[in-house]
């Protein structure tokens, strides 16, 4: 039986791209605080759908980036700046771990929404 649930996060701080040089104390400290936020983002929207059979043994999980405007966009560092997120889903306990062996991560999809930029997580229990 495969379970899924969809998260909906704010799309995340420019400060999470691999991108990003932070090459001062403060470029990390900017970092490390966009990072712990969107942690704990991930962990409340995973918490607040109370999943009842949690944990899964495998994931599969599912980006869709809504973005304001329709430029090409990056695939490898969009996959990259969600590794916050990705923590989050596993501090919520609905899978033990994010290496590939519990969760597997599909190439991100794009779409376009002017009036609500976000991403879309789809989580998918695959045993």
């Amino acid at each position: 039986m495969n379970e899924s649930v969809t998260i909906v996060l704010p799309l995340p701080n420019p400060a999470l791209s691999p991108n990003v040089a932070i090459g001062s104390y403060g470029g990390r400290m900017k970092k490390a605080a966009a990072s712990k936020r969107y942690r704990r983002l991930s962990r409340e929207a995973v918490e607040a759908e109370a999943i009842e059979t949690a944990p899964w043994g495998h994931v599969e999980v599912q980006a869709t980036f809504y973005h304001k405007t329709t430029r090409r966009r990056d695939q490898d560092n969009a996959i990259a700046s969600l590794k916050s997120a990705y923590d989050g889903i596993v501090d919520a306990g609905l899978v033990e771990d994010d290496d590939w062996k519990h969760m597997t991560r599909l190439p991100p999809k794009f779409d376009y929404d002017e009036r609500n930029p976000r991403v879309e997580l789809t989580i998918t229990r695959c045993e």
